[in-house]
């Protein structure tokens, strides 16, 4: 199944209020497709409908808790009525909370597991029915890196992760005999999205955005590359592949190095300690970008990629060598 031109098709993306969302529901509102947009917060949802209707795209806004399913299949029912099919469903939504495990609250902890990875098996649960019945549709889950290592201090979002890839490799097998239904799996580094300033954070850990975190806009051409030649798997950037890689190869000196590397960063009181968007819909800024330790220019990113992979290969082979 490749399709060169998107227009008039029907695309549902969830998490589409800010963020990787946003930028994705702006590209295939450029491409020409029928959008429906799902978010928890109706405001910021709204208004991503009218930025993708000002470039042209029929788009309507269904508010969504993704985490019940209830609202999930009334998101694919209402989705069905823009005209009778649809044809891509984007799993996107997601929240994350850093911090030491047993500091993090445990209504936190199950939220983000009802969120990330009981809401990508509500979308698959949803959507996949219909894709039978007119034989054809394309599910895309934007997965992470997350999906092949974890997060340091973000337990429960790293066990999101990785129930999001198994699910994903299960349906791919299930949908092997759909010439025409297909299941992708995105993997991303971190994202230079509104994503970390929205999420959750305890131990005094102020986490930001480091500057060689990837374009949102590079992860939501993906999705739209997806659309229209869908494949199992991609890794979006080439940061994400390296990480895969090394981590494949020094699993235990990698995250203890990065976990010693968020410990210096934990405060002794908790003062900046905040539940985010876990339990609550998405708090302004409500657009694409977050904000970052720095801006470089991508000659200075690609500087940055190579030394810190040239740091970390010092690191690990001190680590790997024999001591007398």
């Amino acid at each position: 199944m490749k399709l060169h031109n998107l227009n008039n098709r029907t695309v549902v993306i969830t998490g589409a209020s800010s963020g990787v969302g946003l930028a994705a529901a702006e590209l295939f509102a450029q491409e020409g497709c029928n959008l429906v947009l799902a978010a928890r917060g109706k405001d910021a949802l709204e208004k991503a409908v009218q930025t993708c209707q000002s470039l042209g795209a029929s788009a309507i806004a269904i508010p969504t808790d993704v985490s019940d399913f209830k609202e999930v299949e009334k998101l694919a029912e209402e989705a069905l009525k823009v005209t009778g099919t649809i044809d891509f469903w984007v799993n996107n939504a997601g929240v994350m909370a850093t911090g030491k495990y047993e500091e993090t609250p445990i209504e936190v902890i199950d939220q983000v597991i009802k969120t990330n990875l009981l809401g990508y098996l509500h979308g698959a649960r949803a959507i996949l029915p219909i894709f039978k019945k007119q034989t054809h549709g394309i599910l895309i889950n934007n997965i992470s890196i997350g999906g092949w290592m974890p997060a340091p201090y973000g337990t429960a979002y790293s066990a999101s992760k990785y129930g999001i890839r198994g699910m994903t490799e299960c349906l791919q097998g299930e949908v092997s005999d759909e010439p025409d239904i297909h299941v992708c799996a995105l993997y991303p580094s971190i994202q230079k999205s509104t994503g970390n300033m929205h999420s959750a954070k305890y131990s005094g850990l102020d986490f930001k955005i480091p500057p060689t975190a990837s374009d949102p806009k590079i992860l939501a051409t993906a999705m739209v590359e997806m659309a229209k030649n869908p494949k199992k798997s991609k890794f979006t950037d080439l940061s994400s592949l390296m990480m895969k890689g090394m981590y494949s190869l020094f699993p235990r000196p990698i995250i203890n190095a990065t976990s010693a590397g968020l410990r210096l960063l934990m405060k002794e009181d908790s003062e900046t300690d905040t539940d985010g968007n876990v339990l609550t819909p998405s708090k302004n800024p409500m657009r694409i970008y977050g904000q970052t330790m720095l801006s470089p220019s991508k000659k200075q990113k690609n500087l940055i990629l190579t030394g810190l992979g040239i740091a970390a290969l010092v690191f690990l082979s001190r680590q790997l060598k024999p001591k007398a």
